[in-house]
This record gives C-alpha cells, sequence and structure tokens, in this order.
C-alpha cells in the first residue's frame, strides 16, 4: 500500500513537456523525478506497459525512444504523426 501511495505521489511531479513535430513525427519529453529514474536500467527502452507502470500518462501511440544525455531522468518519446 505505501508503494502505490509512494508511486501516486511521484506521479504527480512527473512533467510533460509540449508536443513537437517534423514531417513525420510528433514528439514530447518526460521529466522524471529522480526517485523514480533509479527504478529504470540505465540506457533501457521501455516498453508502454514499464512507462505507464512508473506513472507516465500519455494517450497510446507514444514510444520511447531515448534519454537526454546529460540528464537521464528526461526520457525522450515520438509517435506517428497523424493529420
Amino acid at each position: 500500500m505505501q508503494a502505490q501511495q509512494a508511486q501516486q505521489s511521484y506521479a504527480s511531479n512527473i512533467v510533460y513537456s509540449d508536443k513537437y513535430n517534423d514531417d513525420k513525427m510528433e514528439y514530447r519529453h518526460v521529466i522524471l523525478p529522480k526517485e523514480i529514474s533509479k527504478k529504470i536500467q540505465e540506457n533501457k527502452l521501455l516498453s508502454e506497459m514499464e512507462w505507464r507502470g512508473l506513472g507516465i500518462q500519455m494517450s497510446r501511440g507514444w514510444i520511447h525512444y531515448g534519454y537526454h544525455a546529460p540528464e537521464p531522468h528526461i526520457l525522450l518519446f515520438r509517435r506517428v504523426l497523424t493529420l
């Protein structure tokens, strides 16, 4: 129960960037509290189930494709741009 409460508390501290795009893809980055980022294996790309399990909440279709190198608690996401 305490772990679930802690996760909910961390989830409320997750910061989502505005979306930005190029011709084909839409992008956004997510800044995790450092307490959550410590639970992630270094340089591992997360499946949707894994990133949702960390408390990240986004609509379907987003794919985790990387980390911001100087700050590994910033996750990079993209999805195919639909018009």
